[in-house]
């Protein structure tokens, strides 16, 4: 008699059944925005436009990455128990800092278990080299990348070195979307040309946004597409209402018509150098502690630019009128950003394009300034670039710092140790 015959006897007991199987749940991959953007195009403050506007269900991580050596715009972000901001400053992320990114984004993953992750690569940033790191094998299963968001301000067409930068020219071609920022600081010739200038690129960007402030610097930016005013967060979620993601690498839909983009000689020599010094075990004095009458000072260059910044113990104490005078003054090229404690508060300062905005800042850790200059020698191959520095009298800016405190100049600062 079969097994089968003999379970199927009247009187028989009924075999129980086998444990049933637990499903095994699929991680779900975190979605990736990289917000890219020339210098001073407005990203930090999109960023934090999209802050917010954003899903009140959802915990964003945010990874800002700067130029320069101090870190400003993480200071920029107001403290929300809903988004952790992690900065990492000194470098670009596609070639000067590729070899830690990896390491910080599991990093940043691990500890905030994110819904989102938003990234702002430096301005000088190439997004091929940091999309590259995102599709890599250690990270691929983890993240979704979505469209890349590129943010162009308008006004910057009218400059030629800007707009035959190769840097800048990627940045534009490699976005799925293009917001115009600023809008309400372009003539309505600018707008019409940056639209002119969008529409002639491949591959055709998938939207065109508009983003500005209607009335003051006081009122909210309002983001417009084809002469309507729209929700801004729609931008960032857009491309998740486009067909599902694919896999092999967890690639939006939106990246479907990308095209390759290598990274750029600079890039590439900016990333071996940075394996080199990494292979030294050079250090930087980003982690030293500001003191009273000792800040940490640092300077770099590299990518065409050199910066120089500063950052000053909270205890210090700047008179806001005398320093923004002597920031306004300083050469219209100049990128500039810093939050300080001033005798009205603290305060954050950023100058793009010879603009400056000045608003309360939620930062109190310490004072901070980057300032960002174009090298000489622009375009030029790097190894004939020029070596001095345009900030070469650091330390007259130093001392213009310096007397720019409330108590004037009653302790030196400490430059350079000396």
């Amino acid at each position: 008699m079969s097994v089968a015959s003999r379970g199927a006897r009247s009187g028989d007991a009924p075999t129980s059944p086998g444990p049933v199987p637990v499903p095994v749940p699929v991680p779900v991959p975190v979605p990736v925005h990289l917000i890219t953007g020339f210098l001073g195009t407005g990203k930090s403050s999109f960023i934090q436009a999209l802050v917010a506007a954003k899903p009140a269900d959802e915990h964003w991580a945010i990874l800002v990455n700067e130029f320069g050596q101090v870190g400003i715009d993480q200071a920029l972000f107001a403290g929300r128990e809903d988004v952790s901001v992690k900065g990492l400053p000194g470098g670009c992320l596609c070639c000067q800092l590729a070899f830690v990114l990896q390491a910080g984004l599991v990093s940043l993953i691990h500890q905030t278990r994110p819904d989102r992750l938003i990234i702002e690569p430096s301005g000088l940033g190439h997004p091929a080299g940091l999309i590259d790191v995102l599709r890599s094998e250690g990270l691929a299963s983890a993240l979704a990348l979505e469209e890349v968001i590129t943010l162009l301000d308008p006004r910057a067409l009218d400059d030629t070195r800007t707009r035959e930068h190769g840097t800048f020219q990627d940045q534009l071609t490699l976005a799925g979307g293009v917001v115009l920022s600023k809008r309400d600081l372009a003539s309505d010739q600018q707008l019409a040309a940056a639209h002119e200038f969008l529409a002639g690129m491949w591959p055709r960007k998938r939207w065109i946004g508009e983003l500005g402030r209607a009335d003051g610097e006081s009122q909210p930016p309002q983001a417009r597409m084809a002469g309507q005013e729209v929700a801004l967060i729609d931008w960032l979620l857009s491309a998740e209402r486009a067909p599902q993601r694919q896999g092999g690498g967890q690639v939006s839909a939106a990246h479907e018509d990308q095209p390759e983009i290598s990274m750029p000689a600079a890039h590439r020599a900016a990333r071996d150098r940075a394996r080199l010094a990494q292979a030294s075990d050079e250090t930087s004095a980003s982690g030293a502690m500001p003191l009273p009458g000792a800040p940490v000072i640092e300077q770099a260059e590299g990518l065409e630019h050199a910066s120089l910044g500063w950052r000053i113990a909270a205890s210090e104490v700047f008179d806001l009128d005398q320093l923004t005078q002597w920031l306004d003054g300083l050469p219209r090229e100049w990128r500039i950003k810093g939050v300080f404690h001033t005798q009205d508060g603290w305060r954050s300062y950023n100058r793009a394009n010879g603009r400056a905005e000045l608003a309360p800042s939620s930062w109190r850790e310490d004072s901070r300034l980057e300032l960002i200059a174009p090298l000489d020698g622009q375009g030029q191959e790097q190894e004939r670039m020029v070596a001095a520095l345009p900030l070469e009298d650091s330390r007259q800016l130093n001392a213009a710092l310096l007397a720019c405190r409330s108590d004037g100049a009653a302790r030196l600062f400490n430059f350079f140790g000396e």
